[in-house]
């Protein structure tokens, strides 16, 4: 019975050592955090608009979709929008039905969307004008978009921590410290918050207007300095 109480009494030591050691091993350290932010003028545009038509059979809705989405692709290639930069998002036929109780089928919706990759900002309220005349009638909205984001974040990333850095630079004065080594980093990283506008012809406007303004790059990091004497 000694003899297993003394094993187990060392056992004990052994699960509580490492803790306290490696607290009273832990260099003087100071943990903070830093942040950097950078806007920056989107040169990309997204724009998904499509067309919907109704007819009393499915047949006769893709019908009426296949005809009025025909036009629509006639006026972004006329537009010069190439092949790579079109893409189908959506394509749906859905049943209407009555509100009654029995619940009949009155007809059918179909749904066309394209998303269009823009590279020319200035022709994007143009665009949205072409593509209501030629019977475009669903606009999903215009997303704005950087397209070198990640080459940007390397930036904001090095000024991220250069501003931890100064943080904890000013704790080590005030704390009669010198900042040594680094000892760990974290980042919390986020590209560019697309900025969306949704599309509004005003009929009295000669033209629809687009503004794409400025995208945020932003950058967290916490960062972890050794404190020496």
């Amino acid at each position: 019975m000694k003899r297993l109480f003394m094993l187990a009494a060392g056992l004990l030591a052994l699960m509580l050592s490492p803790a306290g050691a490696q607290d009273r091993l832990s260099p003087p350290h100071i943990s903070i955090s830093g942040e950097a932010t950078m806007s920056v003028p989107p040169d990309t545009a997204r724009i998904r608009a499509g067309v919907s038509t109704t007819g009393p059979t499915a047949r006769d809705a893709s019908a009426a979709n296949r005809k009025a989405m025909a036009s629509v692709m006639a006026a972004l290639k006329a537009a010069g929008i190439a092949e790579k930069d079109m893409q189908t998002s959506r394509y749906s036929i859905q049943p209407v039905y009555s509100n009654t109780p029995q619940q009949k089928i009155t007809s059918f919706i179909a749904s066309n969307s394209v998303t269009l990759t823009i590279r020319k900002l200035d022709d994007s309220g143009d665009l949205i004008d072409r593509l209501t005349d030629a019977g475009a009638n669903s606009f999903g909205g215009v997303e704005f978009i950087v397209s070198d984001a990640s080459k940007l974040l390397d930036k904001v990333r090095a000024d991220a921590l250069a501003d931890a850095r100064r943080k904890a630079q000013i704790y080590a004065d005030a704390a009669g410290a010198k900042l040594g080594s680094l000892l760990s980093l974290s980042e919390s990283a986020s590209g560019p918050r697309p900025m969306m506008y949704m599309a509004r012809a005003a009929a009295s406007a000669p033209e629809t207007s687009i503004s794409a303004g400025e995208n945020t790059l932003q950058v967290s990091v916490n960062a972890t300095f050794e404190l020496v004497k």
